[in-house]
């Protein structure tokens, strides 16, 4: 027959929420107290419930996780980071995806993470001012992904620093007309939208640096997808003067700008240098230059952060700002002006 909480925390001489942080894992025990609970557990023959857990220790065992896409690398890999930091900590993962404004507001209609979370994760979200509120209403500890909101425990790219870095990048490499392709936002979309302006802000502040017009011809934005990629890049070739490089704000649009080129027959870098901006997986594989921010990284230290919150004592971790690196691969090298193509010669 099995035996009870309070027997496993009269045998180990601590108090039942002891025991269940021990049995689950959760953070607040000492791993000699930890050991030492387990097996006065094992011997007993105590088998923990989660009802039981729950109701010694307040907490529900799970954390919310909110985010825009599912369907994005992006937004897989930060979960998956997120998830992993979460799990060893014991916890359980909710899942909520705002696809669309109407998810969104049901979502934020209610307290309806009340005695489901013990804390929220938000990705890539920017709540008002009233959304913000109606998730403080339910006391829970919040952590943010790329929203940068003031006062709230977070992690960030600086973006702004990115878009400008990739910019010097190719202005370094001898090139002047310089074009961008954005991230253009569906009407129905829930992103934030800041990291995407954050890079062009970057872009155009490097040119101005190097005294270069930016020119409106220059800026086209599209979705985030192959197929935007692809679209804008057609856009630009159709240009009075066509660049000679071109910073893409996603790798899975710039993915969709190499497919167009090599169907046009422009040579990269020969003719056009590419700029990326994720180091997605398939980024090295396609031998793209990008900027590498981090996106794990981003996941597992958003999670710990709002561990920090939940754990007694712990305290608040500031806020963590990354800053993106510059891959070099070989999509980027110094000016060949189309113009200037050789063409064969006819026998």
């Amino acid at each position: 027959m099995s035996s009870t909480v309070d027997a496993v925390a009269e045998r180990a001489n601590v108090s039942v929420s002891t025991v269940s942080r021990a049995l689950r894992d959760m953070p607040g025990v000492s791993q000699e107290t930890r050991k030492r609970v387990q097996n006065i557990a094992r011997e007993l023959g105590y088998v923990p419930s989660l009802a039981g857990s729950r109701l010694a220790t307040g907490r529900t065992g799970a954390i919310a996780i909110v985010t825009p896409n599912l369907s994005k690398w992006f937004f897989g890999q930060v979960l998956a980071s997120a998830g992993r930091v979460l799990r060893q900590a014991g916890f359980d993962v909710l899942l909520y995806e705002l696809a669309d404004t109407a998810a969104r507001e049901r979502f934020f209609a209610g307290s309806s993470l009340a005695g489901r979370a013990d804390g929220v994760l938000i990705f890539a979200l920017q709540p008002t001012p009233e959304e913000l509120a109606t998730l403080e209403a339910q006391n829970l500890p919040i952590a943010f992904l790329g929203s940068g909101t003031p006062g709230r425990s977070g992690v960030r790219v600086d973006d702004h620093g990115a878009g400008r870095a990739a910019a010097r990048h190719l202005i370094n490499l001898g090139h002047e007309r310089i074009a961008f392709i954005g991230i253009r936002e569906a009407a129905d979309s829930t992103l934030g939208g800041v990291p995407p302006a954050n890079r062009l802000k970057g872009y155009r502040e490097a040119l101005a640096e190097a005294g270069l017009e930016p020119g409106q011809d220059l800026e086209v934005h599209e979705e985030n997808s192959t197929a935007g990629g692809s679209r804008a890049m057609s856009r630009l070739l159709c240009a009075e003067v066509a660049p000679t490089a071109v910073f893409v704000a996603s790798d899975e649009m710039a993915f969709g700008v190499l497919r167009t080129l090599k169907a046009g027959g422009i040579d990269v870098p020969g003719d056009m240098s590419v700029i990326g901006f994720d180091n997605h997986e398939l980024s090295e594989i396609l031998d793209l230059t990008t900027m590498d921010h981090s996106v794990a990284l981003q996941g597992s230290e958003t999670a710990r952060r709002l561990l920090a919150l939940i754990t007694p004592d712990a305290g608040a971790e500031p806020d963590l700002v990354l800053s993106a690196q510059l891959i070099v691969r070989g999509t980027t090298a110094p000016p060949f002006p189309l113009r200037g193509r050789r063409t064969a010669t006819p026998a």
